[in-house]
């Protein structure tokens, strides 16, 4: 089965120091994330901690914002390529009743887990961002046009891409959630979305 994911795209082609400098400050930044938390990840402590100067740091990011998005970008991408060519039943190679049963578990999981990373992405003086929603759209009304032959599938894709990514925007206002309670989150809405996709593909 060939994959049905539409890729991110190859980044813009960049010098081999700036590139040095942007995986050593994702990696950077990711460390001072797991010791401290979202809300202790800035501008300033990054510059700091990475060795290297503010103005390279705000060159790269732009804001503190930035460092964020970047970070979930990186984590998008790394997805996409478990959905595109990891193994199945995520990737190619399984029915796609179960590719989509995997993949709502999947994306559940991955929205659960940062969303503390996507709520300090927000930037109040721009849009709030669609993230992958866009790309879960596509990759779901391919699933479902093998899967089933209801009427409206555009439609029913919107639909379930809305169920899929709702607990990101649910998650954005809350605080932060206990490990044991986000693990009870993903069970739950991934036993809700298995059900789901099972009934539709009857």
């Amino acid at each position: 089965m060939t994959s049905s994911v539409v890729p991110f795209g190859k980044p813009r082609g960049e010098r081999a120091d700036a590139a040095r400098n942007r995986e050593h400050l994702l990696r950077t930044a990711r460390e001072m994330l797991a010791e401290h938390g979202a809300e202790r990840v800035t501008m300033d402590g990054l510059a700091e901690r990475a060795g290297l100067g503010k103005g390279t740091v705000f060159r790269r990011f732009g804001s503190r914002a930035g460092i964020f998005r970047a970070l979930l970008d990186a984590d998008e991408r790394r997805f996409q390529e478990q959905v595109m060519s990891g193994p199945p039943p995520l990737g190619p190679g399984a029915g796609p009743v179960e590719r989509l049963v995997a993949y709502g578990r999947a994306r559940i999981a991955f929205l659960v887990d940062h969303h503390a990373v996507a709520r300090a992405a927000l930037d109040r003086a721009q849009p709030v961002p669609a993230g992958d929603a866009s790309v879960t759209q596509l990759h779901l009304g391919i699933l479902l046009r093998q899967a089933t032959s209801l009427p409206h599938l555009n439609g029913l894709a919107i639909q379930l891409t809305a169920a899929l990514e709702g607990p990101l925007l649910l998650y954005l206002s809350r605080p932060e959630a206990e490990e044991a309670l986000a693990t009870e989150t993903v069970e739950l809405l991934g036993d809700a979305w298995e059900t789901l996709i099972e009934r539709l593909a009857r």
